[in-house]
């Protein structure tokens, strides 16, 4: 085992509160065995079966009903429409369910699953970088920047029609990633991980006064309208072409963010002993928030803005397979995942008369939640 892997499994026992060395396992294994990481690679693959079994119920669940086992059947014909076992039988289903499954609901789903897993894995790592407990994936002003961007295109007409449906979504991206600017300029001289952070809160508060002004000032109510369904988050324009691009973005970074565990586990040593290690904690700290900002202004690209997933999310993850970032941020990427299309089934389906922003929906079951878990954190550490 690493020392980083060490330091990460000396983490605090969440009802005492005191460090828990797991350098010895119950019934004499020792740490070459790592039985932590057993139970990790079972619940990453029950939470796999899950995020399926989620997706196939997003897709099936709807104005217009559509079986499981139609829903399977039309995924498989459309993906191996020649083999064996799907050539030999003619789809009994309609043109039009068909089009409901492939080019509407099941791109919708697999949005909220990919920003679902996004926002899960930069909310644990900006925890785990700024060892804060409440950071969370917006913690640069990312959220703010990306409304910007939707706001000038919106408003001002800036760039509208260039690229037809991308216009938002490109403008979302690029006005999040205005505060990484402020980040670096600041960062290239504070060695200090709170004059970051206190930077990307104020350009957020900047940037969010300078969207009440152009909305309040310059814009309509349609426009206004426009802007605040999206600032409220939502998948409802999903579609394939809106996809491909944060998809790659997403996957990559997280891949990135997983094989940089082992760096992450350092920082539990605090900066001190991660540089006794070897570790430049100025630029790893730097970079990895650079990531984290960039992962975040992808998923907000195509949702909006959704709250409380990347805050709750690694906290649970946490608790289930400790604070190793090895095993925290692929279980953190599923938990988001099967949590955000759990969401957006709530959105679609908890009202027949509308459909409610997924924004609004992850706000009202995480507020609550996250408040109870404050009041049980601190009532133990009293």
């Amino acid at each position: 085992m690493t020392a980083a892997t060490e330091l990460a499994d000396r983490e605090a026992d969440p009802r005492t509160g005191q460090g828990a060395d797991r350098s010895e396992e119950p019934g004499g294994r020792d740490r070459g065995r790592d039985p932590a990481a057993g139970r990790a690679v079972l619940l990453g693959a029950v939470l796999t079966v899950a995020l399926a079994f989620a997706i196939a119920a997003s897709v099936s669940l709807g104005t217009v009903r559509i079986p499981l086992g139609d829903v399977w059947a039309i995924v498989a014909h459309r993906i191996t429409p020649d083999t064996w076992w799907t050539g030999t039988w003619s789809p009994w289903w309609t043109e039009a369910r068909g089009a409901i499954v492939i080019d509407s609901r099941l791109p919708r789903a697999l949005t909220a699953a990919l920003v679902g897993a996004a926002l899960a894995v930069a909310g644990a790592v900006a925890q785990a970088v700024t060892r804060n407990p409440l950071a969370d994936p917006y913690l640069l002003g990312v959220s703010s920047g990306a409304g910007l961007g939707i706001v000038l295109v919106t408003v001002l007409g800036v760039g509208s029609g260039l690229a037809g449906a991308l216009t938002l979504p490109l403008a979302a991206f690029f006005g999040a990633l205005i505060p990484l600017l402020g980040t670096v300029l600041v960062a290239a001289r504070a060695r200090d991980v709170t004059a970051i952070i206190l930077v990307g809160v104020a350009m957020s508060m900047v940037l969010s006064a300078a969207i009440t002004y152009l909305l309040l000032v310059v814009g309509d109510d349609h426009q206004m309208g426009t802007v605040m369904r999206w600032l409220a988050g939502g998948f409802g324009d999903a579609r394939w072409s809106l996809l491909w691009a944060p998809a790659a973005v997403i996957i990559v970074l997280t891949a990135v963010v997983i094989a940089a565990g082992r760096w992450l586990n350092l920082l539990h040593a605090g900066d001190d002993g991660a540089a006794a290690l070897g570790m430049n904690v100025r630029r790893f700290r730097l970079l990895i928030l650079l990531v984290v900002s960039v992962l975040t202004a992808a998923a907000v690209a195509v949702s909006g803005t959704i709250g409380f997933v990347g805050l709750l999310i690694p906290h649970l993850a946490g608790y289930l397979v400790g604070r190793n970032a090895i095993r925290l941020v692929p279980i953190a990427a599923l938990l988001g995942a099967v949590a955000l299309v759990a969401a957006d089934v709530l959105a679609r389906t908890v009202s027949s008369d509308t459909e409610l922003p997924v924004g609004v929906v992850t706000a009202l079951i995480g507020g609550p939640i996250f408040v109870v878990m404050l009041w049980r954190r601190y009532r133990v550490a009293s």
